[in-house]
């Protein structure tokens, strides 16, 4: 299958895009969980405060917070922090902060110079440990444990405000031992309670904090709708590309099937069934076709959001990141069960989608015998075996998915109950938060599904492997018939002599040669016919000359120039051939008559047609030549298809002429008919006629006479019935005395 990749090249640009899309969209699902869980932990749980440094703090709170400072970190605060008083009117921010804090018109308030995320990123932990360090102190004077315990949210600054004096009058070594146990809590701990100390400041100093926690759930839930719209874009223009990648290369691989089965020589012919080549042609494309388009949206997404959700559910939390190590292992070791176990079942199956094909089309276009011979329980009973078959096979299959997909959802499942679970302990224990635990369990999602979405995909890509196989089997390929490299151009004259030139010819893995030694000319302006017994090799030596075969050795020469050495275009265009079988296309009769030369005129059709004694069936609809054929001529009889096939080559006006047995389906009087009329229409023309009757080719100007592949008789009719036993005894069979005589 991977050397089908080289259908890609054309579409690499528009591939690279669609992979381009695929990021954009895992980029915005997996950002999706991270802002539910702000929604949750900060919008909900923090009242939509995000820091724990405050933007305004009263002097009270200030003094406070900073009194559980070290001098580095009360130095770094003042730093950051001006006073501002309700008489600063000049200050240009005086308005825009006493806006959001209204304290500031009777109170002064010490303000944040810059919120950005660098200084924020500076004083956020300052105040986490200023926060636990006053936890630490305020339990270590508390006897009553469930006061020491309280939540922040219940802390009255009031009454602390009122120790302030009493606590900035101790010195700083006070503080150390508390200072260093807050130290040992986990950081975002401290974070979370000095946000429930910002909220607290921030009533004091009058901000409307329902407002301010609707603002931030708008703002994020916004941005969340934002990337959904994003996510659904990216989805659809890549489902555009791999629709449109996958159409192309299905198209491109089609195109280049049939060209490549247009170039079989009837040895490549021999190695794949008909039906196995519309098989091919159909069937394999289409499973490729479907793997391009699931590949593309499935398989290279799968990756990227299963690699982006372990990355973004450990940056939340590394202490569950072994459950989704067990999960993965569990799907991993699950995938590569199934994928051994169906890999050789989908080679079954497409081998006997095979010969599905071919019960099916021998049983639709051999019916007439069947019913004739009334074997139609045979057929239903060798039908039924191959379709019970691949049933089978494809109930196997089946019941491999449906073991796989339950499977999947338990380990879904199980994977969320553990991080519940887990999760809930960690909660309890302060060490995580709710909308992390919440987060968490959607990257896990993320992770399993996408691992799902990539086992339905590896149950898919070994059938398609086995398509690709096939559809590179024909593609692989050499035809045996090939033009030359430097070709050889035919004379445009209407004279063409062809000579067989001690021609010997042996079939592919045969063990003898067919044809032994076949020298003879055929001149222009004169008949040459073949005779012999069924199996003497005369359709072998005919399919010769339009190389259907190459000799094996000899030479076939037209005007002195080796077939070989001319292109196979310009040989044919020297040849009319009708086969021993007329074929006939689905269209009308003037569209099979053009076959021949889609440039002839109305009138070319008509001679050609009355030439051919076509001329009834023609005028027998009152369509005319636009009479409607259906596929393979069935709405026409044997003798109408075979002088349809001799007019479609008389249209052509061809140097040479090949007639395959082609007037074994006429009747006695329209033979002889059409065997005069041809007589004067080929004119100069080369004509060579196989047949079985020795009436038609009794007038011929030359008889060869063929035997196990040999020639064993060559001459006219009156010379051969002299010389030729094996003529005689033809002759003899077929004619009367007196026929003989004449």
């Amino acid at each position: 299958m991977i050397k089908l990749a080289r259908y890609l090249k054309p579409y690499l640009v528009m591939l690279l895009l669609a992979l381009t899309l695929l990021f954009v969209q895992a980029i915005s699902e997996l950002n999706l969980p991270n802002f539910m869980s702000d929604i949750v932990n900060v919008g909900i749980q923090q009242n939509g405060i995000e820091h724990a440094t405050p933007e305004a703090i009263s002097e009270d709170g200030y003094t406070l917070m900073t009194t559980f400072m070290t001098d580095d970190q009360k130095s770094t605060v003042e730093n950051n922090y001006t006073l501002m008083s309700p008489e600063d009117h000049s200050n240009p921010d005086y308005d825009s902060t006493l806006n959001k804090f209204p304290l500031l018109e009777t109170a002064s308030l010490y303000v944040l110079n810059d919120s950005t995320s660098d200084t924020f990123e500076t004083l956020d932990p300052i105040f986490g440990q200023a926060t636990w360090t006053f936890i630490y102190y305020m339990r270590s004077l508390s006897t009553d444990t469930a006061t020491a315990t309280q939540s922040m949210s219940d802390v009255d600054f009031a009454k602390i405000y009122e120790a302030l004096p009493m606590l900035t009058r101790l010195p700083s070594s006070t503080f150390d031992d508390v200072r260093d146990q807050a130290s040992q809590t986990p950081e975002s701990m401290q974070l979370q309670t000095a946000i429930q100390f910002t909220n607290q400041f921030y009533s004091e100093l009058g901000v409307n904090l329902s407002s301010v926690q609707n603002q931030y759930i708008l703002k994020i839930g916004g941005l969340m709708l934002l990337l959904s719209l994003v996510s659904i874009s990216a989805a659809i223009a890549v489902g555009f590309f791999s629709a449109k990648i996958a159409a192309g290369v299905a198209q491109n691989l089609r195109r280049d099937i049939f060209r490549k089965v247009q170039l079989f020589s009837n040895t490549e012919f021999d190695k794949f069934s008909t039906a196995s080549l519309i098989t091919r042609s159909t069937n394999d494309i289409t499973q490729i076709q479907t793997i391009l388009i699931m590949g593309i949206r499935i398989l290279c997404y799968s990756p990227i959001l299963a690699i982006g959700g372990i990355i973004m559910a450990l940056r939340r939390t590394t202490s569950m990141g072994w459950i989704i190590l067990v999960a993965v292992i569990a799907i991993v070791l699950i995938i590569g069960i199934v994928f051994i176990v169906a890999m050789p079942r989908f080679k079954i199956i497409q081998a006997l989608v095979d010969k599905l094909n071919l019960v099916t089309r021998e049983n639709l276009t051999g019916l007439m015998v069947i019913r004739a011979f009334g074997n139609q329980k045979f057929e239903e009973d060798r039908f039924d075996e191959v379709n019970k078959d691949s049933t089978r096979n494809n109930l196997f299959v089946n019941r491999v998915m449906v073991f796989m997909m339950p499977t999947m959802m338990f380990i879904m499942n199980a994977v969320s109950v553990m991080v519940v679970w887990v999760g809930a302990h960690q909660i309890a224990q302060s060490t995580m938060q709710v909308g992390d635990m919440m987060a968490f369990m959607q990257y896990a999602m993320q992770i399993i599904f996408s691992f799902l979405m990539m086992s339905m995909m590896f149950i898919m890509i070994p059938r398609a492997s086995v398509s690709g196989d096939r559809i590179q089997e024909v593609l692989a390929i050499e035809p045996s018939i090939n033009d030359p490299e430097t070709p050889q151009k035919l004379p445009l004259e209407n004279r063409s002599t062809l000579v067989f030139d001690h021609v010997s010819f042996r079939y592919e893995g045969a063990d003898e040669d067919v044809l032994h030694d076949i020298s003879f000319v055929a001149n222009p302006g004169e008949t040459t016919a073949f005779i012999g017994s069924t199996g003497s090799g005369k359709s072998t030596l005919i399919n010769l000359i339009p190389r259907f075969f190459d000799v094996t050795s000899g030479a076939i020469r037209i005007d002195d120039i080796d077939i070989r050495n001319v292109t196979q275009h310009d040989l044919r265009e020297k040849i009319g051939y009708i086969p021993q079988k007329g074929v006939l296309f689905s269209g009308t009769i003037a569209s099979n008559l053009r076959y021949g030369d889609n440039k002839a005129t109305a009138e070319d059709l008509a001679i050609a047609a009355q030439v051919a004694q076509a001329t009834s069936l023609i005028d027998s609809s009152t369509e005319g030549f636009e009479r409607e054929i259906s596929q393979g001529g069935s709405n026409v009889s044997g003798g109408q298809k075979q002088r349809l096939s001799i007019a479609r080559a008389l249209v052509r006006k061809p140097d040479i002429y090949i007639f395959d047995d082609s007037f074994s389906a006429l009747d006695y009087k329209t033979d002889v008919t059409l065997r005069r009329a041809l007589k004067e229409y080929t004119g100069n023309s080369t004509v060579l006629i196989v047949a079985q009757r020795i009436n038609t080719i009794m007038q011929a100007e030359q008889i060869i006479v063929l035997e196990h592949g040999r020639v064993v008789g060559q001459g006219t009719h009156s010379e051969l019935l002299k010389s030729c036993e094996t003529y005689r005894e033809i002759a003899s069979s077929q004619l009367t005395e007196e026929e003989l005589t004449l």
